[in-house]
């Protein structure tokens, strides 16, 4: 009986294996094709037939189309009557390893306009004013601002800084400026480093709204602490960036 019992369930599990495993590989052929378009791209943002990516990649053409959907539910690739799979979205590159305003970062892909959606002192929140060493509920200047490239909703920027500082940036052109130009030109000092920290975070309903993401939808969250070149902690920022339009890269060393 317990033998029976084990051929019986035998055709079932090999099954749920073999979908498991091309499952798998239908993820890892994703990840593939994500990096083809992100750097070498595809002629004319065309992907090839199915049967040749499943030649090239020496996978089934059902695993194939598994990973396309799973592109497609990312919203990177579309299907269109008589051309194919195409390209539909762009990642922009976000470098990891320099200190740079999202201009600065961006500028060969595009235009960077900021809405300014407040900007204004506040008692600064405990954690900020530990992390920009200040004395607690001292006033920092607030700034929100929604980012766009080349018109599209890219990063939504809450940031924190010393009203000593903030103070000369009410007066500045915070809608068509970095703030770290505007940082080193009204403390006559170079920026220097920054402490970062990188998670996916879900959208809530105002990051979404603003973001034209849907609600609950993943998002890059930045947060940074930048510094003077003295050392001066002098901005804290939580930027949420659309992970659909934004890819981080950055160049590591291993430390002998």
């Amino acid at each position: 009986m317990p033998a029976e019992r084990t051929r019986e369930h035998a055709a079932p599990v090999a099954a749920a294996r073999r979908r498991r495993l091309r499952a798998d590989r239908a993820r890892q052929l994703a990840d593939l094709l994500r990096h083809q378009a992100r750097t070498t791209g595809f002629p004319g943002g065309v992907l090839p037939q199915e049967g040749r990516i499943g030649a090239d990649y020496g996978v089934s053409r059902n695993t194939v189309r598994q990973a396309l959907d799973l592109l497609r539910t990312e919203g990177l690739v579309e299907r269109q009557p008589g051309v194919g799979t195409v390209l539909v979205a762009e990642k922009y590159p976000h470098g990891l390893d320099r200190l740079q305003g999202l201009a600065e970062t961006l500028h060969e892909h595009g235009v960077v306009t900021n809405e300014v959606r407040t900007a204004g002192p506040v008692p600064a929140p405990a954690p900020v004013a530990r992390r920009l060493a200040l004395p607690e509920r001292s006033e920092v200047l607030c700034v929100e601002r929604l980012r766009r490239l080349n018109g599209l909703p890219l990063s939504l920027d809450l940031t924190y800084i010393p009203m000593d500082v903030g103070a000369g940036l009410l007066d500045c052109d915070l809608e068509h400026n970095d703030v770290f130009r505007l940082l080193e030109r009204l403390t006559g000092q170079a920026l220097g480093s920054a402490d970062i920290t990188l998670e996916a975070v879900n959208a809530d309903a105002h990051s979404a709204a603003v973001l034209e993401a849907p609600r609950g939808a993943a998002v890059l969250m930045l947060e940074r602490l930048t510094h003077l070149c003295d050392g001066r902690p002098v901005d804290l920022e939580f930027i949420r960036f659309r992970g659909d339009r934004i890819t981080m890269s950055g160049l590591l060393h291993r430390s002998r």
